[in-house]
């Protein structure tokens, strides 16, 4: 079940899963992504795990707050707002949850936040994980073919929603697992049909272009992290995964070969596995 909790001066749409006295764990998602791309099996499997799970939607995505009076920025010149104020956003929701701290996993944008969450306030992460992600957009720039699905054009209506999901998925998934066509579209379908905002994702584009590299920063976290990346992202290369360990103080580095801009089914056993023994000895 979805819930709205106010927080840092916003609505925040979350569910969880799992039991209120497992370990608290907290899923950030990317770039114009919902609560949903968290799979449900995956999220149960954190659970089963010891975890206490809740996955929640960013601002200007799904069913949170979305910021349409500032309408569509100019990229990398003007923005609503910054990283660190999506951080504060999962600070807050934290406040809501009762949780001092937790256990925080972001992947892709969704692990910048979570960078920016240690960073600004280190007090409220036990451990983190950044998956697929980077210190700053100029560490790891997408290939011209990732950049082209990123960059170009919102689709018009839900079936060409649905057709631009395959053609991104295409080209930023894992060239070594079978893209799953049918979970590219269903959940597709269900985004959409959830909330459909384009300028809300180039809102949240500008974020992560005007906010400023944090490997220096990085530097100072002392916190147990994991840093979990794809060889064969093409959306933000594996050298970002590779600066974001280096930066950190003791982070592990785990790289998949064939795994691309996902989560891979088969690789969900391995991933969920390694966030769990982090959490587990932290």
């Amino acid at each position: 079940m979805t819930t709205r909790a106010s927080a840092n001066g916003i609505d925040i749409a979350y569910e969880s899963f799992g039991s209120p006295d497992g370990r608290p764990l907290l899923l950030i998602m990317g770039l114009g992504a919902q609560l949903i791309h968290w799979d449900d099996d995956f999220c149960t499997l954190l659970a089963e795990q010891g975890h206490h799970v809740v996955r929640y939607d960013n601002r200007d995505a799904g069913l949170s707050t979305h910021f349409h009076a500032e309408g569509v920025p100019r990229l990398g010149t003007s923005s609503a707002y910054v990283l660190d104020d999506m951080a504060r956003d999962a600070a807050g929701l934290m406040d809501v949850l009762g949780w001092p701290a937790a256990h925080v996993v972001g992947a892709s944008m969704g692990g910048m936040i979570a960078q920016a969450l240690a960073i600004r306030h280190p007090e409220r992460v036990l451990t983190l994980t950044s998956i697929m992600s980077t210190p700053g957009p100029s560490v790891a720039r997408p290939t011209e073919a990732a950049g082209a699905v990123l960059f170009g054009p919102p689709a018009a209506d839900r079936d060409a929603v649905l057709a631009q999901a395959l053609e991104t998925w295409t080209v930023i998934g894992s060239p070594g697992y079978e893209l799953d066509r049918e979970r590219v579209v269903r959940l597709a379908g269900l985004a959409y049909d959830r909330c459909y905002d384009p300028a809300g994702t180039t809102r949240q584009l500008a974020a992560v272009l005007v906010s400023p590299d944090r490997t220096d920063l990085l530097a100072g976290l002392d916190v147990p992290t994991l840093v979990i990346h794809g060889e064969g992202d093409q959306l933000v290369p594996l050298v970002g995964g590779q600066a974001t360990a280096a930066a950190i103080p003791g982070a592990e580095l785990l790289v998949f070969p064939g795994m691309g801009h996902d989560l891979p089914r088969p690789l969900w056993p391995e991933i969920t596995g390694a966030i769990t023994k982090l959490t587990g000895s932290a």
